[in-house]
């Protein structure tokens, strides 16, 4: 779970960024958007070997 502290004088905005820049980093919006829908096997193995064997 990505964790940003804030700090005392620093604008909720900018602690916003750096939390958003965390999580697009880890990776956690791509993987939750892609168990969002249901993927048959046959799709997951086609889009496994566009990306590389990457793990997902």
């Amino acid at each position: 779970m990505p964790k940003v502290n804030v700090g005392e004088n620093e604008p909720l905005e900018k602690a916003l960024r750096r939390f958003k820049k965390k999580i697009e980093i880890e990776g956690i919006l791509k993987t939750l958007k892609a168990r969002k829908h249901y993927e048959k096997p046959s799709e997951r193995k086609r889009r496994k070997r566009k990306m590389g064997y990457k793990k997902f």
